[in-house]
């Protein structure tokens, strides 16, 4: 897919930092003695990280497909397909994580809130 030259290393540079904060910010709040009760949901939202970048990944590596392969078509949609199961997988630990977090039980909120 033509694009300037500068946009490939720009949205791959942001995405990959964002990723890498929000995922340091996770384990950080994974391990925290306070949020105990929260771990499980905690790896899910690691788990949504981890599959959101390879979706990423592929969803990038078909943009960036060499469109004068003979049967770039093909490989393009392939890699996109990739990229769409692997972001379904990534919605899938979130919405689990985000169940776990609401779910909890209240005495275990009010421990921490204490």
């Amino acid at each position: 897919m033509p694009m300037e030259q500068e946009t490939m290393g720009l949205l791959i540079g942001g995405l990959s930092s964002i990723i890498g904060f929000t995922f340091i910010v996770v384990l950080l709040l994974l391990f925290s003695k306070k949020r105990k009760p929260f771990r499980l949901a905690y790896t899910f939202i690691i788990g949504f990280l981890l599959f959101f970048s390879l979706a990423a990944s592929q969803a990038i590596k078909a943009i960036t497909f060499d469109v004068s392969h003979p049967m770039a078509s093909e490989e393009i949609s392939f890699r996109l397909g990739i990229s769409g199961v692997l972001w379904a997988i990534s919605m899938l630990f979130l919405i689990l994580g985000l169940i776990k977090f609401s779910y909890t039980k209240t005495s275990n909120v009010e421990a921490i809130q204490k």
